[in-house]
């Protein structure tokens, strides 16, 4: 599950993971053993990875991508499992907020210009997901 939060004047919102300083990335996340739909998993790892509680406008994108699992996160997984399936959401936000990061996972945040978006988020499914929320966000605005 990934969920790219921005706001009505274009910045996204990234955060550093802790186990990878180098990486950054959006709000992601996977489904516990009890959750069946990935909007909630999407609302649990909003508050989680952010502080932010149940958002009005979360927005599913009927966008699914399929992807190698890093093999030291292999252990979060069941055994044998190798891929996973990122379900793709998105948050618009009137303005960046105060984001309460899980000091266990993500060292600090930025709400970054979308070139500075591409430019920072090491998943290649991350930027695609930046990219289409740039595209429908600014197709939107034009209509």
């Amino acid at each position: 599950m990934l969920v790219v939060v921005y706001t009505r004047d274009g910045k996204y919102l990234l955060m550093r993971r802790v186990d990878h300083p180098e990486f950054w990335q959006s709000v992601t996340g996977s489904l516990t053993w009890e959750e069946t739909d990935p909007r909630d998993t999407a609302l649990r790892e909003l508050a989680e990875e952010t502080g932010i509680s149940n958002p009005d406008g979360l927005r599913a994108l009927d966008l699914s991508n399929q992807y190698e699992i890093y093999p030291e996160w292999r252990h979060r997984y069941a055994p044998g499992i190798t891929h996973n399936i990122e379900h793709a959401f998105a948050l618009e936000l009137p303005h960046p907020v105060a984001i309460t990061v899980n000091p266990e996972e993500h060292s600090e945040y930025r709400w970054v210009e979308f070139e500075q978006a591409i430019e920072l988020a090491t998943s290649y499914t991350n930027r695609d997901v930046i990219r289409l929320v740039q595209e429908r966000t600014q197709g939107a605005a034009h209509e």
